[in-house]
């Protein structure tokens, strides 16, 4: 409501002087203070003075244009939410706008309900802003995660904990889990903190070489042994002697491929294709496969033998639903690792933002994440990224789980808010009447659901804590929601299903 943010502030840079009047006069009315300026050179002096929350800015003025006053504007304060004004809707003119951070554009003449409710927009985004950049703080120095693995989750702990008792020896690691899960960053710290640290490190996606290409990729050809073949050429394990090779996707080369894999195991030897020449090589192999590699080893599909030779050591990679808790970690991580690479400014993320994040469940696990939040960062407004500034496809996932779980949900928090309510009249009853009987009271709750199924009966109790917790927090529904321990959606749910006022 417009008459909840008394102190939002509105500066309007507008060369016409009737236009200035008119937005005066009609945000005026609605208590906002609203200041005026005629170019953007006074503009931009006002904005530095006054702050303004809102400002609403003419697109084509004399002098320094709308766009290179918004520029300076945004410079002068990134949480500032400008209104570019035009007489022309463009292309041109709205891609302009938002590269250079306008919070919107519109088109004049103007419609009075769409500038006010423009305007609320406006400023609920920006105290959006300004209370996430309050509550953010750094949880991890990017510095101190040079190799790129975050977590601290038991389950990556023992991760770690096997990457320690194996980067010291040459024996062979076969990685698995699910795509995105990052089993080449794992690969990658084994060979960083193993005795070949110095030699060459090479990953190679199998399943991203044409089949009858994935030999010559390898162990390399000679001149002439196929089409195309117009000169010798070094494989894979040939240029990656003294140093580590990783193999990912094994579980997508032939029979006869994996033949030539054993060999090298075995002997350290290899041949190029078209070749006679035995060549020695000294290459540490780690495998990784998202695939179950012991299901095509019983149906023929993967050598046993080979099977055998890389599983030495296994090492399982957890999927990104099964420890969320290291999602804040990795999403600071992300944040800081865009920004010091130039591609982003971003470095924060909201609360709310961050609650629908560990809602999510992550079918494409932590490159998905990464993914998600470099394009909410370039989107976002500001310095933060507020829940808004995410995918579409992340709420429709969150909403459809909660669709599934619904009932389950319902009833584990109906049953909580039964005990929180028992213990509450219990108390104040004990306040007021020391001595009562807790039976008396729980007859007092039921007597006007007598006879009501069983549901009804959670129901009413629901609706009863609820009422009473909005009201010991004046309404607040983060507090609220905190009390009754459930989320804050939930509470939104609630309190629309049970038409509650407070």
């Amino acid at each position: 409501m417009v008459s909840s943010l008394p102190e939002a502030s509105i500066l309007v840079i507008d060369d016409d002087a009737e236009v200035r009047y008119s937005l005066q006069r009609v945000l005026s009315a609605r208590d906002y203070q609203v200041s005026c300026a005629a170019n953007g050179n006074e503009g931009i002096e006002m904005a530095g003075k006054e702050m303004p929350t809102v400002i609403f800015l003419d697109n084509r003025m004399d002098g320094m244009s709308g766009l290179e006053t918004l520029q300076h504007l945004r410079n002068l304060n990134p949480h500032v939410m400008v209104i570019l004004m035009t007489a022309y809707s463009t292309t041109q003119t709205a891609i302009e706008a938002m590269k250079f951070g306008a919070f919107d554009y519109i088109v004049k003449p103007f419609d009075t309900k769409r500038i006010l409710s423009l305007t609320e927009d406006a400023i609920k985004a920006q105290q959006d802003l300004v209370k996430a950049g309050a509550e953010y703080t750094p949880l991890l120095n990017i510095d101190d995660y040079k190799e790129g693995l975050v977590g601290s989750s038991q389950e990556m702990q023992e991760v770690f904990k096997v990457i320690g008792q194996v980067a010291v020896s040459d024996v062979t690691v076969m990685i698995t889990g699910k795509s995105g899960t990052g089993k080449e960053l794992i690969a990658r710290c084994i060979c960083q903190h193993s005795l070949r640290a110095n030699g060459p490190f090479t990953a190679v996606n199998c399943a991203a070489i044409p089949d009858n290409l994935v030999e010559s990729e390898l162990f390399g050809h000679e001149k002439g042994a196929f089409t195309g073949a117009t000169q010798q050429r070094m494989g894979k394990f040939e240029l990656c002697d003294k140093g580590t090779i990783f193999l990912d996707e094994i579980g997508d080369m032939s029979l006869t491929t994996q033949t030539k894999i054993l060999r090298v195991l075995q002997d350290g030897e290899l041949q190029r294709v078209g070749g006679n020449e035995t060549i020695k090589v000294d290459v540490r192999l780690i495998a990784a496969t998202n695939k179950d590699i012991e299901k095509m080893v019983s149906e023929n599909e993967f050598r046993e033998d080979l099977y055998y030779r890389l599983n030495v050591v296994r090492l399982k990679l957890p999927p990104l639903k099964d420890r969320k808790g290291d999602i804040p970690q990795l999403v600071d991580f992300i944040l800081q690792e865009l920004a010091q690479g130039g591609k982003v400014g971003i470095k924060q993320i909201a609360s709310e933002a961050m609650s629908v994040l560990m809602k999510y469940d992550w079918p494409g696990n932590v490159r998905e994440l990464e993914n998600i939040i470099h394009r909410s960062a370039v989107i976002a407004q500001g310095d933060v990224i507020l829940a808004k500034n995410l995918p579409q496809e992340i709420f429709d996932n969150v909403k459809s789980s909660d669709a599934v779980e619904q009932e389950p949900e319902e009833t584990a928090d109906s049953e909580v808010m039964e005990s929180e309510l028992i213990g509450s009249v219990s108390a104040e009853n004990s306040e007021t009447a020391p001595g009562a009987n807790p039976g008396d009271i729980m007859d007092r709750l039921y007597q006007n659901i007598r006879g009501k199924t069983d549901k009804d009966i959670l129901q009413e109790i629901e609706r009863e804590m609820i009422q009473r917790a909005l009201k010991e927090t004046g309404g607040n529904q983060v507090k609220t929601a905190a009390i009754l321990g459930i989320t804050r959606s939930t509470l939104r749910k609630r309190i629309e299903q049970f038409s509650l006022k407070y």
